[in-house]
């Protein structure tokens, strides 16, 4: 008898020491706060939805390696529209939303960004092939004629050339804003072609996805237009206005990555090169 109460004893002692443990990991998981990530699906390789359904691009490789760097958040990725990203964001439907994004001062006032950008985006000019032997950057640009495809005013492409005008007022570009003024990158190629201007600002990815693929919209400009590298712009993940704290642990995680190569190891496998080293 004594033998048995003892066993019920020790049984009770252990299922009490399993029922704590349990307890412990309950109460350790429900301590991790979930993170909304919101992805354009379509902006490869920034951001997009692979043929598996899966959230996929550098920026999301970037990201998935940021949370593994903090147990205190689990990320769960939402792939939408850009609309949907910025509203979503400003709004607190999600966290943090990324898609290649340059920083403003507008956005600013509305979101919060961290100390360090997630990526790179190359930025240039598109000119004629045939005036290549002339032109080879800005100040080269400025040189021959300077005649640059206007931008709208609040375009985060205006700021970059108004920049480089400030840092060279002996090589400058004409730049032309208009308050509504938009040039479509068709008809901006197709000014540029026809010598109506010589330059057209416009994001390497995208050129390349407009012209240079095989299938590409604007396929018929290849050979006729030249593409010509400025500089790597930072691209930012958008934080909500109250994630101050998230985007600070964000910080401390990609300068980990930066550090050990990791995000110049994924620029490499997305972009073919590491951008972020063109900033």
């Amino acid at each position: 008898m004594k033998k048995t109460i003892k066993t019920l004893a020790v049984i009770g002692l252990a299922a009490a020491l399993v029922a704590g443990l349990s307890s412990c990991g309950e109460e350790k998981k429900s301590d991790v706060k979930k993170i909304q990530v919101a992805h354009t699906s379509y902006y490869k390789p920034y951001d997009f939805v692979n043929e598996a359904g899966e959230s996929d691009g550098f920026e999301v490789a970037v990201l998935k390696e940021v949370d593994k760097l903090l147990p205190q958040y689990e990320f769960v990725y939402n792939p939408t529209s850009d609309d949907d990203l910025l509203i979503g964001v400003l709004q607190g439907k999600y966290d943090v939303g990324t898609k290649g994004v340059w920083k403003t001062a507008e956005r600013e006032k509305k979101y919060v960004f961290p100390k360090n950008p997630i990526g790179a985006s190359v930025i240039g000019i598109v000119v004629r092939t045939e005036i290549t032997d002339k032109v080879n950057d800005l100040p080269s640009f400025a040189k021959y004629s300077g005649k640059l495809v206007p931008i709208g005013a609040q375009n985060a492409m205006y700021n970059v050339i108004d920049e480089y005008n400030k840092a060279n007022p002996d090589a400058q570009v004409n730049l032309i804003a208009g308050d509504s003024f938009e040039a479509q990158a068709g008809d901006a190629y197709v000014w540029v072609t026809e010598g109506r201007y010589d330059a057209f600002v416009d994001i390497k990815l995208s050129y390349q996805n407009n012209v240079e693929k095989e299938g590409a919209p604007y396929e018929s400009f290849k050979g006729k237009l030249t593409y010509i590298p400025y500089k790597g712009i930072p691209t930012w993940p958008l934080f909500n206005i109250k994630n101050k704290e998230f985007a600070d642990a964000y910080d401390e995680a990609i300068q980990k990555l930066i550090a050990d190569g990791t995000v110049s190891r994924l620029a490499i496998e997305y972009f073919g090169e590491d951008v972020s080293a063109l900033q």
